[in-house]
């Protein structure tokens, strides 16, 4: 059974393999359609409502997250050489730290809120890692009896769901102290992602309703750490694109300017993507009504699937899809904005995740830090070549093993 597969994103693509990349398959009491081309992604996907984008503010937050990733850097530099280090704790601890930082204005360590809140959001993300008992059969209340997961996932959203909303009402009480908040001060003085939030509530920059509700969604979307921890790996399963993507981000570390490029890193990021995509499956539809899509009846409260991962592998619109080649990209316009439909880790239309410029921001400053200021090799007895890239299936696809990596500090040959 599909949904019983440790992988199920391999399962389904081995099944879009065989009955074809529209497929409806009945899951218990639920019947869904699993997507796994370009073509029919674009059908279900494709809208024209307006997407939560704010790239212009993303610039406010690059001096908290320069400075937490100079935090790991220097953390990183203490422990020595030769010993391994938990690349996958690393990047867990500084994911947890930069968004208490901007998305709270505090770091975790620093506000009672945000450490009760960090590990309630692990549990949940956790429990909707796959389809459980309960899921395909949503009526009966034995099985929820039996398994506990109903009464487990409310306790555990209503207690985020009441810091949240302390969190946001703190802000807004913050705010209102004076009317003038916004215009007394430079762009970006004091905010952090929930003041951004509240203002684009507040004048309707949507020129749709915008609730609190939408503002929790967002202020806690955070898949970087684990796109960072996949280019890791793919850097160092590949030494040759490791060691180009070094000789770029060394040649160019201390211009801003051309760090904010990095034409090559782009490509390297953007490979990751199409092989890593964060959430595999991407946030499930469901058709409210029945629709009839390219001469196929969907039938209403059917579930639809898309599955990115198979779709960023589809040997029809990739070459060699399976292998990490980021000079792809090169004469390629295909980007990840959610416009075209053969690489969309971050979905499309208005359920596209609106964090994408974050996220690739930070991505790009701790790539570039650790490129530039270490050397990388695999721990004693490891080749590139017996390197497990082994997976672990959940909302987000993580390395099913912590990456261990031993870092050498790199001394420029010229001063710089």
């Amino acid at each position: 059974m599909a949904v019983g597969s440790p992988l199920t994103h391999h399962r389904l693509r081995d099944l879009a393999r065989q009955y074809g990349p529209l497929m409806q398959l009945k899951l218990g009491e639920l019947s869904a359609v699993v997507v796994s081309s370009p073509k029919w992604a674009k059908q279900f996907m494709q809208t024209h409502a307006q997407t939560l984008r704010i790239p212009r503010r993303v610039k406010l937050f690059r001096p908290i997250m320069e400075r937490e990733v100079k935090k790991l850097v220097e953390s990183i530099s203490a422990g020595g050489t030769a010993a391994p280090v938990n690349m996958s704790r690393m990047f867990v601890s500084l994911g947890t730290t930069v968004t208490s930082c901007v998305a709270f204005g505090k770091a975790r360590k620093d506000d009672h809120q945000v450490e009760l809140l960090l590990p309630l959001i692990d549990q949940i993300m956790e429990t909707l890692g796959g389809f459980s008992l309960v899921d395909l059969f949503p009526s009966s209340k034995l099985v929820g009896l039996l398994t506990g997961a109903h009464s487990s996932l409310r306790k555990v959203h209503a207690a985020v769901d009441v810091i949240l909303e302390a969190i946001i009402s703190d802000h807004a009480a913050r705010r209102s102290t004076s009317s003038s908040a916004t215009n007394s001060k430079k762009d970006g003085d004091g905010e952090d992602v929930v003041d951004v939030l509240l203002s684009i509530k507040e004048n309707n920059d949507l020129g749709i309703p915008f609730t609190n509700e939408e503002i929790k969604a967002l202020i806690l979307t955070d898949t970087w750490t684990v796109a960072v921890e996949w280019a890791m790996s793919e850097l160092m399963k590949n030494p040759w694109v490791m060691k180009k993507a070094q000789e770029e981000v060394r040649q160019v570390f201390n211009s801003k300017e051309k760090m904010d490029q990095l034409p090559y890193l782009q490509l390297v990021v953007k490979e990751t993507f199409r092989l890593h995509p964060p959430g595999p499956l991407l946030v499930p539809r469901e058709s409210r009504e029945t629709v009839e899509i390219d001469g196929y009846q969907i039938p209403a409260t059917t579930k639809v699937i898309i599955n990115a991962w198979a779709i960023g592998r589809d040997p029809q619109h990739w070459t060699e899809p399976e292998t990490f080649h980021p000079e792809r990209f090169l004469d390629s316009s295909v980007d990840f904005k959610g416009m075209d439909f053969q690489l969309i880790p971050f979905g499309a239309g208005r359920r596209a995740c609106p964090g994408i410029h974050y996220g690739i921001s930070i991505i790009n400053i701790v790539l570039a830090n650790l490129l530039y200021h270490f050397d990388w090799e695999l721990p004693d007895g490891i080749t590139h070549q017996d390197f497990d890239m082994s997976e672990k299936f959940g909302v987000e696809v993580t390395r099913k093993n912590d990456l261990l990596l031993v870092p050498v500090p790199y001394i420029p040959h010229h001063p710089e």
